[in-house]
């Protein structure tokens, strides 16, 4: 953080003032998981800077005492439905073992059990003397899951939510793998949202994407304030030197990190991989659990390139830093990707980024600070990927300055400090839009 950030950030603090915040984050727990890590960021961040009751799911309590929550000037109310989440989750995890989007969209519906119990739990602390300024819903942050906070009587702010992306059109195969079949199933959570009420009684909603604001009815955009759902720790993920670039012998050094599931696309990574390795020497390292990985782990050895591809299995946060600083370069070639926490960590650590320009990296990622590659299909893609290693190769002094650039950027307009800066001023000025 610069010395003028720090001045900037503690005049905001005191020119503003300390709402009591009722913070819904049905996920929240450090390390289960990227919306769960948002949860995270925004209780343990927010209760630094104003007062806040956090209500979260009884699931996410060990790991948040072990963490060494509640904070000061922050209290934790657990809502237990495990017993109806945990039969619901092993039964969507059965039905679909390689599609980490039917599982979500199944066991989801725990949410709206939740959300119930929830509104009455804090309407029983009310009634009791306890009270709040303003409810704030941050998890999930799928715009389809609609709460009912409204009916407490405050004002609501949801978000930042991410959603309402359609599938590709150009990838077929990847998306049959990944139950796409199932994702109009997510038209039901609008009609929730609509006899529900819950972007219709927000006060306001913080929409991550484009697509997002779109994909609310027209009497909810009005009411809508970009904000990306991610963040970054800056202090975590620093810059460090770019490796020697790469040339002859010494190797380009290519990056994944991610869930390993079929819309990730790395088989399109890999032969990519393996069509450049006839030309100039590549190593790849690939940071991820999940259902593909023994299918991939093969598809790497019938390319004839397990020896310059390692699968190292996940890794915490700490970790990754330490990969990114290892890279030239991060690769996403994920075809239907929302967001994109991990490019906001690339970033962050003065790493340039290839990923296909659709749903959030479309929004993130230029040719300032790496490349966005047409989604136009598997072949356009791997093109793509090979001309980008080539012209890392050819030009590296231009891609090691767009890493100083994606840091520049991260440090800007991505730090979790700057988003509840943003939080705080929109907390505040919530009396004025009610």
């Amino acid at each position: 953080m610069t010395v003028l950030n720090q001045i900037v950030r503690e005049e905001v603090s005191a020119s503003v003032r300390r709402p009591r915040v009722l913070l819904s984050a049905y996920q929240c727990a450090p390390g289960l998981g990227s919306v769960s890590q948002i949860g995270w960021e925004w209780y343990r961040r927010l209760s630094r800077r104003t007062p806040v009751t956090l209500v979260t799911h009884v699931r996410n309590r060990a790991h948040l005492e072990a963490a060494g929550a509640p904070f000061e000037n922050s209290e934790i109310i657990y809502i237990d439905t495990e017993w109806f989440a945990g039969p619901l989750y092993r039964l969507a995890t059965r039905l679909f073992p390689k599609s980490q989007h039917a599982v979500f969209l199944l066991s989801s519906l725990d949410f709206y059990v939740y959300d119930r119990a929830a509104v009455a739990e804090v309407r029983r602390r009310r009634s009791h003397g306890a009270d709040w300024d303003l409810v704030h819903a941050v998890t999930p942050v799928s715009p389809v899951a609609s709460t009912r906070l409204h009916r407490l009587g405050l004002p609501l702010i949801v978000g930042p939510w991410n959603g309402g992306l359609r599938s590709p059109a150009c990838f077929p195969e990847i998306m049959k793998q990944d139950s796409a079949w199932l994702y109009p199933i997510r038209n039901a959570g609008r009609i929730l949202d609509f006899l529900l009420g819950g972007s219709r009684r927000a006060a306001a909603i913080l929409t991550a994407t484009h697509a997002t604001t779109e994909s609310l009815p027209s009497r909810a955009r009005r009411r809508c304030i970009p904000m990306l759902e991610n963040g970054v720790d800056l202090d975590l993920f620093r810059p460090k030197s770019w490796p020697d670039a790469p040339s002859g012998d010494r190797p380009l050094k290519v990056l994944f990190v991610g869930r390993l599931l079929p819309f990730k696309g790395v088989p399109m990574l890999l032969e990519a991989v393996a069509q450049f390795r006839r030309e100039s020497a590549v190593e790849v390292r690939v940071i991820g659990e999940g259902p593909m990985k023994s299918e991939w782990t093969q598809l790497a050895k019938g390319l004839g390139i397990s020896d310059i591809v390692t699968f190292c299995g996940p890794a915490p946060l700490a970790a990754i830093s330490d990969h990114m600083a290892w890279a030239h370069v991060f690769c996403l070639p994920s075809v239907r990707e929302s967001g994109g926490a991990v490019l906001l960590e690339a970033m962050a650590a003065a790493r340039p980024s290839i990923a296909i320009g659709y749903g959030g990296p479309a929004e993130l990622i230029d040719d300032e600070i790496g490349s966005a590659l047409p989604p136009a299909g598997k072949h356009a893609v791997m093109c793509g990927f090979i001309e980008a290693f080539r012209d890392i190769v050819r030009r590296p002094e231009l891609w090691r300055k767009r890493g100083l650039e994606a840091r520049r950027r991260a440090e800007s307009l991505y730090s979790w400090e700057s988003k509840i800066d943003s939080a705080l001023s929109i907390y505040n000025h919530l009396p004025e839009a009610m």
